[in-house]
């Protein structure tokens, strides 16, 4: 499984606040049952590359049609292939050597 934290910040749409936007993204999210989790800059997915890819696509649809004017997106994957690695599981081995 690999690892995509995905940024996805609407512009033109006449406010500052982005939490309606990111709302419906989490909704999609939700609703098409994707592992994922939500941070305070942005959404980590679960899944293999090409699922991650794809779900980029659908997601930086979703502020169009809730008519922003314009989205600017920022993705970042980590492909791990020698061991298989799930959300979380970073955190809690960083953590257990505190």
């Amino acid at each position: 499984m690999a690892l995509m934290d995905i940024s996805i910040i609407p512009l033109g749409t006449g406010s500052t606040s982005l939490s309606k936007y990111i709302a419906d993204i989490e909704k999609y999210l939700i609703e098409k049952n994707i592992p994922h989790a939500l941070t305070d800059m942005g959404t980590i997915i679960e899944g293999d590359v090409d699922t991650l890819l794809k779900i980029a696509r659908e997601l930086h649809e979703i502020p169009f049609k809730a008519g922003a004017k314009r989205v600017y997106m920022a993705i970042k994957i980590d492909d791990r292939r020698d061991k298989e690695t799930h959300l979380g599981e970073k955190v809690k081995r960083v953590k257990s050597k505190l």
